[in-house]
């Protein structure tokens, strides 16, 4: 009897931490470079990211390959000359949300966050603290956050010929909702 005891509260344990996780595989990042020539916007609804509300852990992955742009001609220089995607295809964020228990799942409403953590992008990383927005409305749980990102600080070269286009430091934007990991 002492055993199922034990056993049951093992479970009930690993079920509350279990359901404490959120997953997508869509969601949005954009970024947005803004310079007097041009403005190039590329967005991407095809990330993969978890959040563990337990721990406070975030993790976001996507494919460089995947972002589209306005002209295929810039999509292609994008991923062959600047970013490289063959050689370094996907890209990263591994952090943790600072505030994590100022987050409450069983009430709704908007919940100002800040997150700390390495972005992994054309093979380097750095790291990277943001605020954000964590929305709780009913089973609904929504993510949004924006950040400027120096190119040069992930080796990203662009050629002199055009370099007056691209903005040393572009804005990105994530977006996601997330539901509950099932196991």
């Amino acid at each position: 009897m002492k055993t199922i005891l034990i056993l049951t509260a093992l479970l009930v344990t690993s079920l509350t931490a279990f359901s404490q996780k959120y997953f997508t595989k869509t969601a949005n990042v954009t970024f947005f470079s803004s310079t007097a020539l041009e403005n190039i916007d590329a967005k991407s609804n095809q990330t993969t990211s978890i959040i563990d509300f337990a721990t406070g852990e975030v993790v976001f992955k996507m494919l460089i390959k995947t972002f589209q742009f306005e002209k295929a001609l810039m999509q292609e220089h994008f991923n062959e000359k600047y970013l490289e995607s063959e050689k370094y295809p996907d890209a990263t964020f591994k952090g943790t949300i600072d505030n994590i228990a100022s987050v409450n799942l069983s009430k709704d409403g908007e919940y100002k966050v800040n997150v700390t953590g390495e972005l992994t992008i054309h093979g380097v990383t750095k790291t990277y603290s943001t605020a954000g927005v964590i929305t709780i409305a009913g089973d609904k749980i929504s993510v949004n956050a924006k950040f400027p990102v120096k190119v040069a600080d992930h080796d990203v070269k662009i050629p002199g010929a055009v370099k007056d286009n691209i903005a040393e430091t572009v804005d990105v934007t994530v977006t996601a909702d997330y539901t509950p990991l099932k196991k």
